[in-house]
């Protein structure tokens, strides 16, 4: 019988193991994390779970494993990849022989260079989420260091509990390099209109420490005092068993347009892939929920013998207060930016054109079921009356 192992319990790790089931394949499956929980969504972190709503993020029943006879090893982390034995070992010292193993490590957060930024808090995990939720519930000033998608949603929901909140980010506006100016100030003026000191062209030099606990922030603009800190300046992949191993790492694990390694036995899928995609003829890594979800299904599609291939765009959303949104596609920094409907209201679309008039991404604000019409859109030259069809 054909012997597959899975590293990583995420998301991608939990769609694959469930398209293969389905599929009715044959083979033993064996899917290893180190975390204590079961593949959950994470989305839920920054959002539901912070705002204190009664959300199960697991992706699939508990009791789904064993009754499709997958075997799920749970706060149990892989050491060591020996590729010549076909063989992972675990922090328990187990080892488990595989004919086919797909890397799903996933991506941790990124640790900024400065005083006493381990002793801050950050938002990855379940038990992230919990001892965030724990500290907004507590009130005091939050200092969030990054604007990005993540310290943003993470403001809104401090602001839902009440807690005073300052968000640094060091670019000039937040996300611009993502959404454009425009639409970066738009974000800015959101934040700020209820109430959120959200500080521009500011460098951290040090999270400040009393009794192992941060007290406050010192930047290039001042010190900040503060009862809660978090840190949200992006994530880097979990790469650091398939490096060990030999495999080809560059922004995360090489992989071609299959998820396939230059090891044929060994695949990556989800935040740590750094995959070949067919329709941009370039490579993406994407930390999104959508991105580990496709990845996963596909990869199984993979091994199920079917012509399967990384083709689709980039997909993410956000909820932020009264914005809530979704963005497909991927626009250059050049892109022209056309804004179809009421800004003010948070009730528009977004078009991104480069300098051939192709549509490069679309975003939808408050503007729901159009988010499969927008990803048909893509990547062509739409006439105006179409344009104006959507929402």
């Amino acid at each position: 019988m054909e012997r597959l192992v899975i590293v990583g319990a995420g998301l991608a790790a939990a769609k694959a193991v469930e398209r293969l089931r389905d599929e009715d394949y044959e083979g033993s499956i064996t899917v290893v994390g180190a975390e204590s929980y079961a593949p959950y969504e994470r989305p839920p972190l920054s959002k539901d779970l912070l705002l204190g709503k009664d959300t199960d993020p697991e992706v699939l029943d508990p009791g789904w494993w064993a009754d499709h006879d997958v075997r799920l090893l749970t706060g149990d982390r892989a050491t060591s990849l020996d590729r010549s034995e076909r063989r992972v070992t675990l922090e328990s010292g187990e080892r488990l022989p595989y004919d086919l193993l797909i890397l799903a490590t996933g991506a941790q957060p990124r640790v900024p260079d400065v005083p006493g930024a381990d002793t801050a808090l950050y938002l990855r995990t379940r038990e992230d989420s919990a001892e965030l939720l724990r500290a907004l519930e507590s009130g005091g000033r939050l200092v969030i260091i990054g604007a990005g998608w993540i310290g943003l949603e993470v403001a809104a929901a401090a602001r839902h509990h009440g807690v005073e909140v300052v968000v640094l980010e060091q670019a000039d506006l937040p996300l611009a390099n993502v959404v454009g100016v425009e639409l970066a100030e738009h974000l800015v003026g959101l934040h700020r209109s209820h109430g959120v000191d959200l500080r521009t062209g500011v460098a951290v030099e040090e999270v400040l420490v009393r009794s192992g606990r941060p007290t406050g922030v010192r930047t290039s603009q001042g010190t900040i005092d503060a009862d809660h800190v978090l840190v949200a300046v992006g994530a880097v992949p979990d790469v650091v068993l398939a490096e060990d191993a030999g495999l080809e790492v560059d922004g995360g694990i090489v992989v071609d347009e299959r998820f396939q390694t230059a090891d044929e036995r060994v695949m990556a899928i989800g935040d740590v892939a750094n995959a070949w995609n067919t329709t941009l003829h370039d490579r993406l890594r994407v930390e999104h929920w959508d991105n580990a979800i496709r990845q996963g299904r596909a990869a199984a599609d993979v091994l199920l013998g079917l012509d399967t291939t990384h083709d689709w765009l980039p997909y993410f959303f956000t909820d932020q207060f009264e914005l809530s949104m979704e963005y497909v596609g991927r626009a250059g920094p050049d892109d022209r930016l056309e804004i179809h409907g009421d800004l003010t209201a948070n009730r528009f679309i977004a078009y991104w054109f480069d300098g051939q008039n192709l549509l490069t991404a679309a975003m939808n604000v408050g503007i729901w079921d159009v988010s499969d019409t927008l990803r048909e859109m893509v990547g062509r030259r739409v006439d105006p009356a179409e344009l104006a069809a959507v929402g």
